[in-house]
């Protein structure tokens, strides 16, 4: 059994009818015909019946897109299928970098502002929405008027209290944009907190890599690392020992979004803070949340306390 098999749990019956929906807008993206189309979509539906967790399976299924375009347009091994979009994300988030951080400056509370739209800016995730189905100004615009069902300020803030280290992990791209807004935050309230930011190891998704992290500056802000993970989350097992060494001796670890959330919360504990918004009917029933709200959760050992 490899260490993946160890670590995974089964695919809901729910992810089944996104993984078709994400497979169809890998294949929008990469521009593929009707017929490379049709092929991508029946690997989708026997990689359903394979994999075990659905970070795994959409790796899975991605990847095997740009294979396939790589087989017939003879495109480079790491050929991105989002990089447009991705470039396009972080363009427009950094459009609105200054009304938010303005919006920060001017809070009561602007730690907890930050995290507010941090949290909302977790809607940039072409993993978990179809293609066409995201109007990301619109989403932009109103980033800091969405609520959190859950809400660990306290537990959160009382960790960062007596913290030497902070282990960000980030998400997707143009999201990360807002991340640097509660970082620049962190940093300003934490001034001797030691932070740095984990991305993903190669494109995946729309998922932001350190190409991402140096377009938006992010390397600038924190020291920024990539996990060593090329999957759309973090399993443990599969990532650098540098990583883990990081992970392991964290003081407080924040896991943003649906895919570090799905993949981290079998391993969590009170160290973690999981800050996502929440997505669909399988992540409402996991974290007891209704779908579109936002939570910042502390996780327990087991992820019992979910």
């Amino acid at each position: 059994m490899s260490t993946i098999t160890k670590y995974i749990t089964e695919v809901s019956a729910e992810c089944h009818s996104c993984i078709i929906a994400q497979a169809c807008s890998a294949a929008h993206f990469a521009n593929l015909s009707k017929e490379q189309t049709s092929r991508v979509l029946d690997v989708a539906k026997v990689s359903i019946a394979e994999s075990k967790t659905t970070p795994l399976l959409a790796q899975h299924i991605i990847r095997r897109v740009a294979d396939s375009i790589i087989k017939e347009c003879c495109e480079s091994i790491d050929f991105d299928i989002y990089a447009d979009v991705k470039e396009k994300s972080n363009v427009l988030s950094l459009s609105y970098a200054e009304k938010f951080q303005k919006k920060i400056d001017d809070s009561e509370a602007p730690l907890e502002a930050g995290l507010q739209i941090a949290a909302a800016g977790n809607i940039i995730d072409f993993g978990a929405k179809q293609h066409g189905s995201i109007n990301l100004d619109r989403e932009l615009q109103s980033l800091d008027k969405t609520p959190f069902a859950r809400y660990d300020i306290e537990l959160f803030t009382q960790a960062l209290d007596g913290a030497e280290t902070l282990l960000y992990i980030c998400d997707n791209s143009g999201e990360i944009v807002f991340d640097m807004l509660f970082i620049k935050e962190i940093k300003r309230e934490y001034p001797n907190l030691q932070i740095t930011a984990a991305v993903r190891e190669k494109p995946i998704i729309n998922d932001a890599t350190l190409e991402d992290a140096k377009a938006v500056g992010l390397d600038r802000l924190v020291s920024t690392i990539s996990s060593g993970s090329v999957y759309p989350g973090t399993i443990l097992l599969e990532t650098t020992k540098a990583f883990q060494k990081l992970f392991t001796s964290a003081d407080v670890i924040l896991s943003k979004g649906q895919g570090n959330f799905e993949t981290l919360l079998p391993s969590a504990d009170k160290r973690i803070f999981f800050l996502l918004r929440i997505k669909c009917g399988y992540m409402a029933a996991l974290s007891n949340v209704k779908k579109g709200k936002l939570v910042l959760m502390q996780g327990h050992k087991n992820g019992k306390s979910i």
